[in-house]
C-alpha cells in the first residue's frame, strides 16, 4: 500500500461552533452534526473497539472515532467519519499528532453508520468524496436491518448480511467479525428482503 502525503492544516473557519458540538467543515463553514442515537452509538463503539484491538495487536495503525480529517489541501469538505483507520504507512508510529483539528491525513479506511434520516444522495456523495481522496475502503453500516456495504470503488462493492463475517481486505488483512456479533441486540431482520440501494455510477 502506498503512503499518502500529508500537509499543514488550514486555519479554522469562523465563527466556531459550541465547544461541546461535533461538526464538519464545508466550504470553510462549520456544520454541526446531529446527535447519534443509542443504536448507532453502540454499533460505532463495537466497531471501533474490535478494529482497534486488531490494529494494535498486529501493530498496523490507529483506529479512531469521530475525528475531523483534512482529506486534501483543496477539499471542500473536512469530514468526521464515525470510525476511521490510519495505517502507520500513512502516519508513522511515533509521529506527533496535531493538537487541533483537522488531522491532516487521508485514512486508509472509514466507516459511516447510516441513520433513517440520512439522505441517500448525500451519503453516496460522501462515499465518492472519500474514495476520490484516496481512502481505500469505505463501509456504510445500516444497523436497523443488519447490513454493511463495503466500497473499494463506486464500481466495486460487496454487501454483508447477518449470515456473513465482516472482512476488511485488503486494508486490514485477516480481520474477521461475525455480523451477528456486531449487530447483537441491535439490528432488526429485513422485512422485505431488499438490500440497501446501490449508488448510481459516477464518472
Amino acid at each position: 500500500m502506498s503512503s499518502v502525503t500529508t500537509w499543514d492544516p488550514v486555519a479554522p473557519a469562523r465563527p466556531a461552533p459550541p465547544e461541546d458540538a461535533l461538526y464538519e467543515i464545508v466550504d470553510g463553514h462549520y456544520e454541526e452534526l446531529p446527535p447519534m442515537g443509542t443504536q448507532a452509538g453502540v454499533v460505532v463503539s463495537r466497531l471501533a473497539r474490535k478494529l482497534g484491538v486488531y490494529a494494535e495487536e498486529n501493530q498496523l495503525g490507529e483506529v479512531v472515532s469521530e475525528i475531523l480529517f483534512g482529506l486534501t489541501p483543496r477539499a471542500r469538505h473536512k469530514p468526521r467519519p464515525d470510525v476511521a483507520y490510519v495505517s502507520y504507512l500513512r502516519w508513522p508510529k511515533g509521529r506527533l499528532y496535531p493538537q487541533g483539528d483537522p488531522w491532516p491525513v487521508v485514512p486508509d479506511f472509514v466507516i459511516e453508520v447510516v441513520s433513517p434520516t440520512d439522505i441517500a444522495k448525500a451519503v453516496q456523495a460522501k462515499v465518492k468524496e472519500y474514495l476520490d481522496a484516496g481512502v481505500s475502503l469505505v463501509w456504510l453500516v445500516y444497523p436497523q436491518v443488519g447490513w454493511v456495504v463495503a466500497y473499494e470503488s463506486l464500481h466495486r462493492m460487496r454487501g454483508f448480511t447477518m449470515a456473513d463475517d465482516l472482512e476488511a481486505e485488503p486494508v486490514l488483512p485477516g480481520f474477521r467479525l461475525p455480523m451477528t456479533e456486531l449487530f447483537s441486540d441491535s439490528a432488526a431482520p429485513p422485512t422485505n428482503g431488499e438490500a440497501p440501494p446501490e449508488p448510481e455510477p459516477n464518472g
